[in-house]
């Protein structure tokens, strides 16, 4: 237990607060880019991460906002909730109606999560054209006409289209979005000996763990994966996606809000970008 408060205490001050927050962004787009030049001069070893099927690709980012939704929704539901209590003096009903509101940000990601899939999947499928190797067409008979990958792919062909990297947005998304609601822990307090501290610790490492996970997979997406243009276009969509909402929207009052309601970036008593 003492183990997981001191790795608590580590965390808070390592990632919760605004210096790697502010940071992450710039190095993102070094590893894009740094990664993008290694495999492009085949200086990068082979390793078992460039295939496709190793397990941090398969059970962690093939599913990543699973992951980031599930260990998100308790700690936001848990921090917001004690934060409306003791640090605003909310009573019961206004610190769940709180935690309600902030939860919508949980609903704004799975949005911003899908609608970009879906727009990924539309390009693709709109700027590719199918090869069926070693099937030759029928003679008198045209060549048939594929309309998506997933067409394509079903007759045992490959798909050539535009493919912007959806690992570099959504880890690069994910990331962003963790570390933000970490910021929470700047303004809580809770005494060492609650549960609720314990709990909180757990979901910390957790986070944490999660998000060192997701920047090491950004870093194989980058050395392993996809052309310089398709990553550098993900994870601009996907630092654009982070802006948008905690930069600019949930500064607005008909807003999932920040992590620290009520707080101005401006203010002198805590300082947002910090």
């Amino acid at each position: 237990m003492e183990r997981l408060e001191r790795s608590g205490r580590w965390l808070r001050a390592a990632l919760a607060r605004g210096p790697l927050r502010r940071r992450l962004p710039a190095l993102l787009l070094a590893i894009v880019v740094l990664g993008s030049a290694l495999k492009d001069s085949d200086l990068v070893p082979d390793t078992p991460l460039q295939n496709k099927r190793n397990p941090l690709n398969v059970y962690f980012v093939k599913v990543a906002w699973a992951w980031t939704l599930w260990l998100l929704l308790p700690f936001i539901t848990l921090t917001t909730y004690e934060l409306g209590r003791s640090k605003f003096l909310y009573g019961r009903t206004w610190s769940a109606l709180l935690v309600l509101r902030r939860l919508g940000a949980l609903l704004v990601g799975t949005a911003v999560w899908y609608l970009c899939t879906e727009l990924f999947i539309y390009i693709e499928n709109l700027t590719g054209e199918c090869s069926l190797q070693g099937k030759p067409s029928q003679p008198g008979q045209p060549p048939r006409l594929y309309a998506s990958k997933r067409e394509c792919q079903r007759d045992s062909g490959v798909w050539d289209g535009f493919d912007i990297s959806g690992h570099c947005f959504l880890l690069s998304y994910c990331a962003m979005m963790i570390l933000e609601e970490l910021a929470v822990l700047e303004a809580l307090a809770i005494e060492h000996s609650s549960k609720l501290r314990v709990v909180i610790n757990v979901l910390l490492v957790s986070l944490c763990s999660l998000t060192m996970i997701w920047v090491f997979m950004f870093l194989c997406t980058a050395l392993y994966f996809h052309d310089f243009s398709q990553k550098i276009l993900g994870v601009l969509i996907g630092l654009a996606a982070w802006y948008g909402t905690y930069r600019f929207w949930y500064l607005k009052p008909f807003s999932p809000g920040l992590p620290l309601p009520n707080i101005p970036l401006s203010s002198k008593k805590y300082s947002y970008s910090r």
